[in-house]
């Protein structure tokens, strides 16, 4: 899918190393077809790709990164205003069942 290069997702990350790339590609994949299913679109079609979609899937790659628990314990921790959800919902394409 790669709507994002490996490389620009690591200078986002601040990650200057090899050691994790095979993980990073792993997350920034995952975060890609997250993403893809949220919309409800094929990314492969969107062309040019919209630089929101980009910064979400960066987001959220660097956050399961970073966070590799289903919980975090101890920690206080708030959704980051304008994040990737606030990126990605303008893109969704919304269909509601009829109500016939």
């Amino acid at each position: 899918m790669s709507i994002t290069t490996l490389s620009l997702f690591k200078k986002h990350a601040v990650i200057d190393h090899t050691d994790d790339d095979e993980l990073l590609q792993h997350y920034l994949d995952t975060a890609e077809g997250w993403i893809q299913g949220y919309v409800g679109v094929t990314l492969a079609t969107l062309t040019p790709m919209p630089p929101e979609l980009k910064q979400g899937a960066m987001l959220l790659a660097a956050y399961w990164y970073e966070q590799r628990e289903a919980v975090s314990a101890g920690v206080s921790m708030d959704a980051v205003p304008l994040g990737a959800l606030d990126l990605i919902r303008p893109y969704r394409e919304w269909a509601f069942a009829d109500d016939e």
